[in-house]
């Protein structure tokens, strides 16, 4: 089978789940999560010392990575697309190297500048959203103080670190854009879907889920995790704004996770009141855990 029908056959393949998930995304509202974590970051001043601590590191990388890639790959998958794709081959282009170079950008950032300083984004809109016994679990608290200023000695290690297998996934589905703008469309949205619930790997370790255990709670909430995912995308592929938008990404993932810790808080109260025999409500598009 030649590869372009291989390509097509498993776009459609993937066109029909993520049609299924779709309508549940746009339900859940997640994707608001990113546009708030914006917002937030720039209503609370605690939470720029991370950024700006790491901002000289991290646009050397940017602009390093980014000008490799077009100065590289550019004019050879612009040719490539040029086949498939015809005088539109320009835009699957460039929103494919911006795409590649967001994922290698995210891959070294998180590896080797702002882990920690990630997590301390995370940690600090948590404890801005009267979620300190969730943090609690994973570092110490300072009695005074605000967010970010509350923070102490972490007792957990932060965020997964990034494996080989997640960047080979990733040029595996590269192949979509070979499809005229359909595909190109539908790669972000399946990378949106797979790099979701990495926002949340600090809230899955304050909450020391297992493995199991975080397979079923993203699981329940694949229509939300795609919404987000693919927001957060999108604004990291932004040229010179992805360090920003990787943290303010941050950002909106935490408020999702307060409203979820708030979320079981008022079912658990709601179900002192009616018994047993209450009912489980949503939260933000998924039964909270």
């Amino acid at each position: 089978m030649p590869i372009k029908d291989k390509v097509v056959d498993t776009a459609k393949a993937e066109a029909k789940g993520i049609r299924a998930l779709a309508d549940a995304s746009l339900r859940s509202k997640t994707y608001l999560y990113p546009i708030q974590g914006i917002i937030y970051f720039l209503r609370h001043r605690s939470l720029w010392k991370p950024l700006t601590s790491k901002l000289a590191p991290m646009a050397g990388l940017s602009v390093g990575v980014i000008a490799t890639m077009f100065a590289f790959t550019y004019v050879p998958q612009s040719i490539l697309l040029t086949f498939v794709n015809g005088p539109l081959a320009f835009i699957s282009t460039i929103a494919l190297v911006l795409s590649e170079s967001a994922a290698i950008i995210t891959a070294l950032s998180r590896n080797f500048i702002v882990d920690d300083a990630l997590t301390d984004v995370f940690d600090g809109v948590l404890v801005e959203e009267d979620c300190m016994r969730l943090v609690s679990q994973g570092r110490e608290l300072k009695p005074t103080g605000g967010g970010v200023g509350r923070l102490g000695k972490a007792l957990k290690r932060p965020f997964r670190k990034f494996t080989p297998q997640a960047i080979i996934q990733y040029f595996l589905y590269l192949p979509l854009n070979f499809i005229p703008v359909i595909g190109t469309v539908m790669f972000i949205f399946i990378q949106g879907r797979k790099q979701g619930p990495g926002y949340h790997a600090r809230y899955f370790q304050l909450k020391a889920f297992k493995n199991s255990q975080r397979k079923d709670f993203i699981d329940q909430r694949k229509p939300a995790y795609l919404a987000f995912g693919t927001v957060a995308m999108l604004l990291q592929m932004i040229p010179a704004a992805n360090i920003f938008f990787l943290y303010t990404n941050t950002v909106g993932a935490a408020l999702w996770a307060a409203d979820m810790e708030k979320g079981v808080k008022r079912q658990s109260l709601e179900m002192d009141d009616k018994g047993p025999g209450g009912a489980v409500k949503q939260v933000n598009g998924a039964t909270a855990m």
